[in-house]
């Protein structure tokens, strides 16, 4: 089969692009159609585990949703060039799911011919097996600044013969502006691939955006196929893990997550079914003042982190450390999920240069090594006795995925010297004495039903029911007629 291409861009980052492409993956495929999303190169340290020509490797997360919308095995074809940002000026760059040393030291712009190769096998592999490809691009297809080596947006359009929706954020102000500059940008064979734009995030009656849309259509020949109206509580991960208290659901708050939100912060998207928990209050913690106010009974979270040391020095900068301390020291819950684990732990020793040694926050006594090689796999395990605030999940059976360098133990000095560390799963995680501090390697805890289930006896809304409800709305905006023309038909 030779797939017709749907391609997604966006007149910015963070204009819904992501969130569009996952409900078009959910839509075709339940039509009756075999379908596969796909995205040239992601930017982001929001990654999942899934499979490889080598096994497994990593692609960005956006894009395992998409193929589960999809109802396809996530692979890493659908995400062939993944940058995991280390610093402001340096990225780690994962190949078909592997870290690629050279690459990562290549200059940005060197970097293009060298992956292209890749990207074009993977998306004609793709088109070669599915009846649909869904693509995203990313930032803007028309930054001119970077047209010349362009390998995720127009590049790919033209190679896949896509047409395309070109979606802007409305509630930023200037959408018309947007679509019709980025249009304009545009060589003229590319012009002819956008089939429609699309006004998202958008609050207020409808009939007021005439006569722009109309214009706009008459400038360009482009009509305005969808106004999506904002939508806070669709249930699917925000781009790039970002949630805000628009987000939560109503009612009583009955607990607050409070997740350190440090500048190399990874995998936040795990976090996502917090949110869709009856009571929880999940914000962002950056600074002391966002953690005076908790409770013993409420939750402070530090995620994994793409840098561990450079974080932990962040968050000492800023006083966090202290804070952090003193809940753990009233009581209150604490809990590290990879590089946050390590951050919990005694020191990171770092002798290959892999993220830099540091003194831990010392919550737990434990020391991280870190590995030249690094740890990517899926895993299935079960939690063994637990105590105090994690006692609910003693003897539960989770799964979830592994992406870290570190390799961590107890610290036999310390336990020598009285100190505990109960390993409540073996290798993947520790607790403190009092039960109130807890590190895991495991990444996904939370999405497991029997995890939500034991800790706070909700049931929350499934992915499946997530993606179904993205497919209605879109159908209900833009119309089934609409999403079948974007099929009929190759662009001439």
């Amino acid at each position: 089969m030779t797939a017709k291409c749907v391609m997604v861009l966006g007149t910015s980052s963070g204009a819904g692009k992501s969130w569009l492409t996952t409900a078009l993956c959910r839509w075709y495929a339940r039509q009756g159609l075999k379908v596969a999303p796909f995205k040239a190169q992601n930017m982001s340290n929001n990654a999942r585990v899934v499979a490889s020509h080598n096994g497994l490797g990593e692609v960005g997360s956006a894009q395992y949703f998409q193929a589960l919308a999809a109802k396809a095995e996530p692979d890493v074809r659908m995400n062939p060039l993944l940058l995991k940002p280390e610093a402001d000026t340096r990225s780690q760059v994962v190949l078909l799911g592997e870290v690629n040393h050279e690459l990562t030291h290549t200059p940005w712009r060197g970097r293009s011919e060298k992956v292209w190769p890749q990207i074009a096998a993977s998306l004609d592999a793709l088109c070669a097996e599915n009846d649909v490809v869904v693509i995203e691009g990313a930032g803007s297809p028309t930054e001119i600044n970077l047209m010349a080596c362009d390998i995720v947006n127009l590049r790919v359009a033209r190679h896949a013969n896509a047409r395309c929706l070109l979606v802007t954020d409305i509630d930023r102000g200037g959408a018309f502006a947007h679509l019709y500059g980025t249009w304009a940008l545009m060589p003229a064979e590319d012009q002819a691939r956008i089939s429609g734009f699309v006004l998202n995030k958008f609050r207020g009656d409808a009939a007021l955006l005439a006569p722009a849309p109309e214009m706009l259509q008459a400038r360009t020949g482009v009509p305005t196929v969808a106004v999506l109206p904002m939508w806070w509580q669709h249930g699917l991960p925000e781009e790039d893990g970002v949630f805000d208290d628009r987000s939560i659901q109503a009612g009583q708050v009955t607990r607050t997550v409070a997740v350190v939100a440090y500048p190399r912060i990874s995998n936040l998207d795990e976090f996502q079914p917090l949110k869709n928990v009856p009571g929880v209050r999940l914000l962002w913690a950056r600074s002391p003042a966002d953690l005076a106010g908790l409770q013993p009974s409420d939750w402070v979270i530090l995620p994994g982190s793409k840098h561990t040391s450079s974080d932990l020095a962040w968050l000492r900068a800023q006083g966090l450390d202290a804070a952090i301390a003193k809940h753990a020291a009233q009581g209150g819950a604490v809990l590290g999920v990879c590089g946050g684990l390590q951050m919990l732990g005694e020191a990171l020793i770092d002798t290959h240069n892999i993220d830099g040694n540091a003194a831990g926050l010392g919550l737990l006594p434990l020391v991280t090594q870190f590995a030249a090689d690094k740890t990517v796999q899926r895993t299935t395990a079960k939690f063994e006795k637990v105590r105090g605030a994690w006692s609910a999940l003693s003897e539960v059976r989770v799964r979830g995925y592994e992406i870290h360098h570190g390799q961590t133990q107890a610290h036999t000095a310390m336990l020598a010297a009285g100190q505990v560390a109960h390993e409540v799963m073996p290798t993947l995680a520790w607790q403190n004495d009092a039960g109130n501090v807890m590190g895991t390697y495991l990444h996904g805890l939370f999405e497991e039903p029997a995890v939500l289930q034991a800790l706070f006896g909700a049931q929350t809304p499934t992915l499946d029911t997530v993606f179904e409800g993205l497919a209605d709305y879109l159908e209900q905006h833009m119309g089934a007629d609409t999403l079948r023309a974007l099929i009929a038909s190759r662009v001439a």
